[in-house]
């Protein structure tokens, strides 16, 4: 595999171990990073074997909370620097399982880089870190202190913020000064291999219910395309690895104001969109063309009694999870953006796919993989224009 200039003094990422490769994120990390020759080598690792290998990549299988295994592994390939996205999804309700991979796992992720040799460690973190799920945000940026515990709704967001915590105070260690580590924190992300966002959102297409509207979508809401997440985790491990490799050779460190090591960034599309606004982008894509002059508008206080009766009934039937729940309620309802300055400023980052091309791609793309409840099967495995 070429290397190309991702540096400003022209050398390459090294070799790059990519945890959760064969998920939604890490695969697009992969494929970036592929694409634009950025390594001499890049290793997947991963719980699971990779649907679709990329020509190029090496692919490993193991568990990241078994210290033995990644020591071994580490040992044995060397690498250079470390992108972690591996994580159980947000709403996987194995709290135990969360705390182990999210916390435990990270932490020993750490321990193995930094003793093996390792130089830059890029975390996967989440924009929900600073947000209670109740409050709206608006314009928040990294200054914003961490919602845990008792006051976080949400496990799987005291997971990820208790491993970000770990992953910056592991920057600089007095053991290990020369280890380098980053978070980044995309908000809301969807594209292509999107599960969680996309498919459920255009099963309401098929499902006839384009025409109902929750709230007075006066919301502003980030949605990140995946591929700029990607691009976000390639620009911080290239200034990670810059800056130890200006260290290495006696210049001037990056200013206060300049520095990536040790530091949280937001990474969105840059673009917040109000909430029914994107979703309809979502059905026009799928061939929706319903007007605004025929949908029915309902309270958010309407929608949370709906949801509350769908979900006890669900319950007492054994029928599973509601079409609607008043988690979706209020996320439909909240206003919740983010100030990428940061991003921009330290990382020199922009988002290189817009959220109009993202949606035309992902709606495509779950079509085609035929991961729409209720979409026409003649549809999945076709292409689409």
């Amino acid at each position: 595999m070429a290397a190309l200039k991702t540096t400003d003094d022209g050398k390459s990422l090294g070799h790059v171990l990519v945890t959760g490769g064969a998920g939604f994120l890490g695969n697009h990390i992969i494929t970036l990073l592929t694409k634009r020759a950025a390594c001499s080598k890049i290793t997947c690792l991963d719980i699971r074997p990779a649907a679709k290998p990329v020509d190029g990549v090496d692919y490993a299988v193991g568990d990241i909370t078994d210290n033995e295994t990644m020591t071994q592994l580490f040992s044995k390939i060397k690498p250079t620097a470390v992108i972690h996205t591996a994580s159980p999804v947000f709403n996987n309700n194995n709290r135990e399982a969360m705390y182990k991979v999210n916390v435990e796992g990270t932490k020993n992720l750490l321990k193995v880089s930094q003793e093996t040799g390792v130089r830059a460690f890029v975390y996967t973190s989440s924009s929900s870190v600073i947000h209670d799920t109740v409050s709206d945000l608006i314009n928040a940026d990294e200054t914003y202190p961490y919602i845990m515990d008792d006051a976080q709704p949400e496990y799987y967001t005291t997971t990820k913020a208790k491993a970000e915590i770990a992953v910056l105070a592991a920057n600089r260690t007095k053991e290990y000064p020369k280890f380098l580590t980053a978070a980044i924190r995309p908000s809301g992300m969807f594209g292509e291999g999107d599960v969680q966002v996309l498919p459920p959102g255009l099963s309401a297409y098929y499902r006839g219910q384009t025409k109902f509207q929750i709230g007075n979508n006066e919301n502003l809401f980030d949605f990140t395309e995946i591929t700029n997440v990607a691009h976000g985790h390639h620009l911080a491990l290239a200034a990670l690895l810059a800056t130890s490799d200006r260290e290495a050779s006696g210049q001037a460190l990056p200013l206060d104001h300049e520095k990536v090591d040790g530091e949280a960034f937001h990474i969105t599309n840059d673009a917040p969109v109000y909430f029914f606004d994107f979703a309809r982008m979502c059905w026009a894509a799928a061939g929706d063309q319903t007007q605004l002059s025929q949908v029915w508008v309902l309270s958010k206080d309407f929608g949370l009694f709906v949801a509350t009766l769908m979900e006890w009934v669900f319950w007492l039937f054994g029928l599973g999870k509601p079409n609607l729940t008043r988690q979706q309620v209020k996320y439909t309802c909240m206003t919740r953006y983010y100030n990428i300055n940061k991003a921009k400023q330290r990382l020199g980052y922009e988002p290189i796919c817009g959220l109009q091309e993202g949606i035309r791609r992902g709606v495509k793309d779950a079509l085609y993989r035929g991961v729409v409840v209720g979409q026409p099967m003649e549809l999945k495995g076709k292409k689409i224009d």
